[in-house]
């Protein structure tokens, strides 16, 4: 059994949870009424944030599965390698889905209702990659779903703070996955597969990443205008530019060599704004 577990985190790269979860944190943090502050419904958000990120993986490791296969750079992961069968593949992405949609009804019926958008959202990107250049906005797009989750999840209505945190972390997803498909230009070419880097060049797609990332600073910084959340806040948005220079100098036309470094510390860009945040709001 822990051999599947471990096999089974592999499979959707559970520790990836740093991406999406701490702004849909964030989301609910800053949704919730003032003084309404409620563990269980913390509880819930995060294991539908888990849910629904294990659907979505799950799904597109099912479907890209002989692409996978084909490419050096991917040929050992669950499905090409043999390690898990299609079958259970599939059974783990349907379960996901179920739990997902379960886990919605304690947060209302908004939440309930928009579930089944969220999961065509989330999954849709799996698939853009075979008819549109623009799949790295579909996966930003995706990923902008985690805050305005959140957000609504908490009981926070519908306004600029939540549409701005989506914009902030669907350009800055988009931003690195702009990035790491520079790695799979010519095999995404010879496969007839759709990017951003394969129709633009590397360089040009440079450009557009860096372009992408100052859209999420400017959309962080406005949350906190909006928000009043102060100094604290401001600080933690000046960390968070920080790393995503740090993270682009390490990337040019002439050298992906280190995309791998630059993935790993763009793991920390959530993580570090979601405790800005929590202080900001503490301390407002």
């Amino acid at each position: 059994m822990l051999s599947r577990l471990r096999t089974w985190g592999s499979f959707v790269r559970f520790s990836h949870s740093v991406f999406a979860l701490p702004f849909a944190l964030v989301g609910a943090l800053l949704g919730m009424p003032a003084g309404g502050f409620d563990w269980s419904r913390v509880i819930w958000i995060v294991a539908c944030m888990v849910a629904a990120r294990s659907a979505a993986m799950g799904f597109n490791r099912v479907v890209d599965a002989r692409i996978d296969a084909r490419n050096p750079r991917t040929a050992m992961r669950e499905l090409p390698a043999g390690r898990m069968s299609t079958r259970e593949a599939w059974a783990f992405v349907i379960i996901s889905s179920l739990v997902f949609v379960a886990c919605t009804i304690p947060l209302g019926r908004v939440c309930l209702a928009l579930s089944p958008v969220a999961l065509a959202i989330v999954f849709w990107y799996s698939l853009a990659k075979r008819v549109t250049s623009f799949t790295q906005a579909f996966l930003g797009l995706a990923m902008a779903v985690a805050p305005i989750g959140g957000w609504l999840a908490a009981g926070g209505e519908l306004g600029a703070e939540p549409l701005l945190l989506g914009l902030a972390i669907g350009t800055w997803v988009a931003g690195f996955d702009v990035l790491y498909a520079c790695q799979d230009l010519e095999f995404d070419r010879k496969e007839g597969l759709h990017s951003i880097p394969t129709k633009f060049g590397v360089a040009r797609s440079l450009t557009i990443s860096r372009a992408l990332h100052v859209v999420t600073v400017i959309a962080l910084a406005a949350v906190g205008v909006r928000a009043a959340l102060g100094p604290v806040y401001a600080a933690g948005v000046g960390a968070v530019a920080l790393l995503l220079a740090w993270e682009q100098s390490l990337v040019s036309a002439d050298d992906l060599s280190q995309v791998k470094r630059a993935f790993d510390i763009n793991g920390w860009v959530g993580v570090l704004y979601f405790a800005a945040t929590a202080a900001a709001v503490y301390w407002r």
